[in-house]
């Protein structure tokens, strides 16, 4: 044979580097030999699912219309190599095989895998390596403006963007036109390309019907049929990226983050900011000089290089748990907890002396603390879980703190049914709002009532009173604490306006109703 006769990979097919080099004729005469078995793994992988099998067909598909067209010959085959003494697996790539049939018949083996060039180079076989491009645009970032959170994109129907922050967002059509399911499949191609070829993507899961793609600042979630009833893909981006002190926490939560919180719970529910808040504590973190790791599934906080993030997709339970204590961060941040496996992990790591902040869902927050109930010792959650931070909108709205204590669950009389009980309480406030406890074999938890008392009650109707005269009500929240002061917690665009004139005359009826008076923003 003689030297203008190459052999391609599967790379080349997946990657979109062949049709590349024909087109701007880095390839521009010869033959090209398309090994039959290609088109079988690409089929088998397609059918199962994944990505690559489409993308690899449509790529197999183009390369012999520009054969057809150019100077260039193709040719297909299925012949076996002689030290090949098996029959191709679709399952398998071929490339291997592909790799020895180039050095018996002595031609040029074309691929895009920096590995595979090198094993071809090993055994003397003459490569063209075809790289590609760093960082293709993707189509896919066309549908993003500056204020999208997020696009939705789904065969046969109008393309949608949800623009605005977390807790403040509106759901929009950006054309009205359906999208095709051919122009999905070639964004599904552009995606998977780019998670093979840039520096800053990667695929985070492969899965039959479905795939999870890291590119740059865009997490992608990709199905497909039979899992999906149509190819759908779901890009997120983040909208904005916020340090610690862009949320304006109290004294008293800063001072906590900084010297006493080390098993910190950050809960919320879908797209109010949990993960943008977490990054913004990890960053703290690392500016105070502490070593910081996270935990990922899929990796998606952008965070500075020195701070290292693991993906669980890609390590057992175990070796990740090596990793860490060996390595001995101050503090891991644990993403997307979800299933049972990554709770004993987060207790596991958190027992063992290292400092954990885990990101889970949760409606309100004794729904957070309340995955753990069952999973671990009642007796253990305090030692486990010292803070949770609930976000809503985009910001804190709720803190509690945990202790555990031997005494008479809140509503039970007789002086034998006393027990360890774990208290949450409001961190700012210091009332206790929620008791934990076993009775019998189930655990209860169960919601503090406080009957206020006639003086509390006078308090509260007369700041009410005075303040309805300023600000809505509900923009105000009045909290009676037992250590004779009244917190006021305000809404953020109301907060400013109250330190002014309204603030010397709530002081005065602070002093007539014997109260002191504390203003306070409502995150």
């Amino acid at each position: 044979m003689n030297e203008n006769v190459y052999m391609p990979d599967t790379t080349v097919f997946t990657k979109g580097t062949l049709k590349k080099a024909l087109e701007e004729g880095i390839i521009n005469d010869g033959k090209i030999l398309i090994h039959v078995t290609l088109a079988s793994h690409f089929e088998y992988l397609a059918r199962k699912g994944v990505s690559q099998g489409f993308a690899g067909i449509k790529e197999l598909k183009a390369v012999l219309e520009l054969c057809k067209e150019g100077h260039v010959e193709a040719e297909l085959t299925r012949d076996l190599p002689a030290l090949y003494r098996f029959l191709p697996d679709p399952s398998k790539s071929p490339d291997e095989m592909l790799r020895l049939l180039a050095l018996e018949w002595g031609i040029t083996y074309v691929t895009s895998d920096k590995i595979s060039r090198e094993a071809a180079e090993a055994l003397g076989v003459d490569v063209l390596f075809l790289e590609g491009e760093s960082q293709p645009e993707l189509t896919l970032a066309k549908f993003f403006d500056e204020n999208t959170m997020s696009v939705h994109l789904k065969e046969n129907v109008a393309p949608y963007a949800k623009k605005g922050r977390p807790g403040h967002w509106v759901f929009e059509k950006i054309r009205e036109e359906p999208l095709t399911r051919l122009e999905l499949e070639e964004m599904v191609r552009e995606i998977v390309e780019s998670a093979r070829s840039a520096a800053n993507a990667f695929i985070e899961i492969d899965r039959p019907g479905s795939t999870i793609v890291q590119v740059g600042n865009y997490r992608i979630v990709i199905t497909k049929p039979p899992f999906s009833d149509g190819i759908e893909i779901t890009a997120v981006r983040p909208v904005a990226k916020l340090s610690l002190e862009d949320y304006n926490l109290p004294p008293k939560l800063v001072k906590r983050l900084e010297e006493k919180a080390e098993g910190i719970l950050i809960a919320g529910a879908p797209g109010m900011g949990k993960t943008t808040f977490a990054q913004a504590l990890a960053e703290y973190y690392y500016r105070k000089g502490k070593i910081v790791k996270t935990l990922e599934s899929p990796r998606d906080m952008h965070l500075p290089d020195e701070i290292t993030q693991y993906s669980k997709n890609y390590a057992t339970s175990e070796e990740i748990h090596d990793v860490l204590l060996l390595s001995r961060p101050d503090y891991t941040v644990f993403d997307e907890m979800r299933d049972t496996k990554d709770f004993e992990l987060y207790t596991d790591l958190r027992l063992a002396g290292v400092g954990m902040v885990g990101v889970v869902h949760a409606t309100s927050p004794i729904d957070a603390i309340q995955r753990f109930v069952g999973r671990v010792e009642l007796g253990m959650i305090p030692s486990i879980i010292d803070t949770v931070i609930f976000i809503e909108n985009g910001g804190v709205k709720k803190v509690y703190e945990l202790e555990t204590t031997v005494k008479i669950p809140h509503g039970l009389r007789e002086a034998d049914l006393a027990r360890p009980v774990v208290v949450v309480k409001d961190f700012l406030t210091g009332s206790p709002e929620y008791e934990i406890y076993v009775f019998g074999e189930r655990t209860f938890v169960v919601p503090i009532k406080k009957q206020e008392k006639p003086r509390d009650f006078k308090i509260r109707i007369s700041l009410e009173r005075f303040l309805r005269k300023y600000i809505p009500d509900e923009s105000v929240e009045i909290k009676l604490t037992e250590d004779g002061r009244a917190i006021i917690l305000v809404d953020t665009e109301y907060y400013n306006y109250l330190l002014g004139k309204p603030r010397r005359k709530l002081e005065r009826i602070g002093k007539k109703l014997g109260v002191e008076i504390e203003l306070r923003p409502k995150f």
